[in-house]
């Protein structure tokens, strides 16, 4: 980068989603009385793959990275940018970009959906200032910026009680979690003095009688970053959420901002509390995350085995999946020398996940589109009228199933052998049984599309698959859940070049 461009460069992504989000506003406003949802959603999308461009640029032009000079420090220190957040920006923009494309044709009989494009892209904007965020207190601005778009999008059906319900219980557990997360925050500053990640890691070291205090705060600020992953206990608000709330945004949460929670956990753990200084300080996070990763996965997998609905199944599969990715920072060993590996993998993990487990929620918004009904039985038979969009679906389910050859066997791969160099054998073979049963949950929903009979013939008659935006989205994640397999090599590497930067 050099002298040619001004540092302010690197805050390029963010910049351009959230004037993505201010031009749709505008638009809005201007002309306040035309639906405009097509002029929205091209807005929206071309925004968000700008977004995705721009990172890409700087990824390649080696913004951030330890080779070019290490991370680019901005308004004193409160942000950094480097190759994870680079990364996780990635993540954001493209599952965005198909959320955007794919609303356009689900909500192509509301009434005024302007709306919508703008709350998603201000919410992006947010995860993506919360992937650059380098003191806590940004952390904690950004995470709002998230949140708060969040709860009205789960409640956009103004009209429809579940989802309305839906977006209150969101709104009262979220708002409580924030709560405990600040107050987290607090305790932190309390005894470290400082707000800075880097400050407050290097206090860590001579805490002296204030660990007590410290403690507690890193306990909130754990049961915080819980709650924005739906990671066990704290994760009542998501099956309601995520099963009220429109498709796309249920899409949209269960990928990005799942994300989004886990690039704060990444963050946190690795610069503001170090697993060396936090044990020799008796504080064991990396056990209770060892726990959470443990119980998250067993219960989202056992809970998602016997739900009747897909859309239901997906969301406690979701949270099966954060499960996985707590891996990464559970199985980080005090000497550092794995968890570059392990930690880069659960991000390669996340990177899969967003494209099939968006794809999988935006076929559920097709099936809602077609109104075939909500339950295994009712896509009995689809692949018959909807040939291409069924095999998407397929191709969606064994990845997330994490079977060969699909990119999801490549991160859980990875993400168990990081783990087990790092002595963490029981929780990847606690992941490994998991994946083995959530093969049976997805497997059904795959025996329904292509095996089953449709209950009635005239039931699959209301089916229209012409190729709309929404097949658009579904086959293009379902292109990109392929296209990972050849390209995992340099996703992998990225992904553990960039943790490694942080140890």
């Amino acid at each position: 980068m050099g002298n040619v461009l001004p540092p302010v460069t690197a805050l390029l992504p963010v910049l351009l989603l959230a004037f993505t989000g201010l031009a749709l506003l505008l638009v809005d406003t201007v002309r306040p009385d035309a639906r405009s949802n097509t002029s929205s959603a091209v807005a929206a999308a071309l925004g968000s793959l700008v977004a995705l461009a721009a990172t890409v640029w700087l990824t390649v032009t080696g913004v951030g990275s330890a080779d070019a000079g290490g991370a680019v420090l901005l308004f004193a220190d409160a942000i950094k940018v480097d190759t994870m957040a680079l990364f996780f920006t990635a993540i954001f923009a493209s599952v965005t970009s198909l959320v955007v494309v794919a609303a356009h044709d689900y909500f192509h009989d509301h009434a005024d959906p302007a709306a919508f494009y703008s709350l998603v892209v201000f919410a992006a904007t947010g995860m993506a200032l919360l992937a650059v965020s380098n003191s806590l207190a940004v952390v904690f601005v950004a995470l709002e910026m998230v949140s708060l778009p969040s709860y009205v999008l789960v409640a956009f059906f103004k009209k429809n009680r579940g989802s309305v319900e839906a977006g209150m219980k969101y709104f009262l557990v979220g708002a409580l979690s924030s709560a405990i997360f600040l107050f987290g925050i607090s305790l932190v500053y309390a005894a470290t003095g400082s707000l800075i990640l880097s400050d407050v890691g290097d206090a860590m070291g001579s805490l002296d009688g204030l660990v007590g205090i410290a403690g507690l705060g890193i306990v909130m600020i754990v049961g915080g970053v819980a709650f924005k992953t739906a990671s066990v206990p704290f994760h009542f608000w998501a099956p309601e959420a995520y099963e009220g709330a429109p498709a796309p945004v249920s899409a949209f949460l269960s990928s990005a901002s799942k994300a989004a929670g886990f690039v704060v956990a990444f963050r946190l753990f690795t610069e503001a509390f170090p697993v060396g200084a936090s044990l020799a300080a008796d504080i064991n996070w990396v056990l209770a995350f060892g726990v959470l990763a443990a119980v998250t996965m067993t219960l989202g997998n056992f809970a998602a085995a016997v739900q009747e609905e897909v859309k239901r199944m997906l969301a406690y599969s979701s949270i099966g999946h954060a499960g996985y990715a707590l891996i990464g920072v559970a199985a980080l060993s005090a000497d550092g020398s794995g968890n570059g590996a392990v930690m880069g993998a659960a991000m390669a993990h996340l990177l899969v996940y967003g494209f099939m487990n968006t794809g999988a929620f935006l076929f559920v918004a097709m099936a809602e589109r077609w109104g075939v009904g909500r339950t295994f039985q009712d896509y009995a038979g689809l692949a018959r009228r909807a040939p291409v969009a069924s095999t998407a679906m397929a191709v969606f389910m064994f990845s997330l199933a994490g079977l060969p050859p699909f990119a999801g066997f490549f991160s859980k791969y990875f993400l168990f052998m990081g783990a087990i160099d790092n002595g963490f054998v029981w929780l990847a073979a606690l992941g490994a049984v998991n994946s083995v049963i959530s093969l049976y949950y997805y497997s059904r929903v795959v025996k329904a599309l292509f095996i089953d009979d449709p209950e009635s013939s005239s039931s699959l008659d209301a089916v229209d698959v012409r190729p709309t935006a929404l097949y658009a989205a579904v086959v293009f994640a379902a292109v990109a859940t392929v296209l990972l397999l050849p390209g995992f090599g340099p996703v992998i590497e990225t992904a553990e070049a960039a943790a490694s930067a942080l140890f």
